[in-house]
């Protein structure tokens, strides 16, 4: 089976970005676009669909597990771990960009800094040991999931750059967190999530239906609020 696989590339000194493409054939049928990728880099020249010789394609990936979501990135304009992406699921010619909505490092790189940053300014740690509540363990192990991967804020239409609203992996983490503070601790983090997270979501949960690792971001949403604006257990 043979694909076409466009890439976005960028030239870091002229910031500028252009589109390159390459033939890639399998007989494998559950070969992904991560794979595919690493095939093409493993070539000792690499040569595009006009036969001109190229340079390795810029990407990020580690576990390859759907657990770590560095392969984050956007294919035929649909955001996804290109892990969890096969090439069967898609027509022959597949289009590869970054995400759109962090500043850019190379070809399929972003900065996701601003992921981590934005926990900071939340304070998201603990200063004293947990205080669960009992009845949202479920919650709290299931918000553990999140993979910080950015697909999320690719989809949101309330996130940007700068913005003073974090988007849905600071409501996800914040509500963590919420669950294992008694109501007395709860009031400083209580204050961070009102401004970043709840004033900010115009809830249209398109991040519900993207996220790779199907978190229930309404389920977040809506426990989130209940102990931080409506300060209830």
């Amino acid at each position: 089976m043979q694909y076409i696989l466009t890439i976005s590339r960028y030239k870091r000194e002229e910031k500028k970005e252009y589109y390159e493409s390459f033939k890639f054939e399998t007989e494998n049928v559950n070969e992904t676009v991560i794979s595919a990728l690493k095939k093409i880099n493993s070539q000792e020249i690499i040569l595009n669909i006009n036969n001109e010789v190229s340079t390795k394609i810029e990407f990020e990936c580690a576990c390859i597990q759907k657990k770590c979501g560095a392969c984050a990135m956007v294919i035929n304009g649909i955001p996804k771990l290109a892990c969890d992406a096969k090439l069967k699921d898609y027509d022959k010619s597949i289009k590869i960009e970054p995400l759109r909505k962090f500043n850019r490092i190379a070809d399929l790189i972003v900065d996701r800094t601003i992921l981590y940053e934005n926990l900071k300014t939340l304070k998201l740690w603990l200063e004293k040991d947990s205080n669960i509540i009992d009845k949202r363990r479920e919650l709290n192990y299931k918000a553990s999931e999140c993979l910080l991967c950015g697909i999320c804020l690719e989809v949101c239409p309330n996130f940007y750059l700068e913005s003073n609203f974090f988007g849905m992996p600071s409501i996800i983490l914040t509500t963590r967190l919420l669950t294992e503070l008694d109501k007395e601790d709860r009031k400083i983090i209580s204050k961070l999530y009102s401004k970043h997270c709840f004033a900010g979501c115009g809830k249209s949960l398109a991040c519900k239906n993207r996220c790779p690792k199907k978190i229930e971001t309404d389920k977040m949403l809506v426990n989130g609020n209940l102990l931080a604006i409506w300060k209830r257990k």
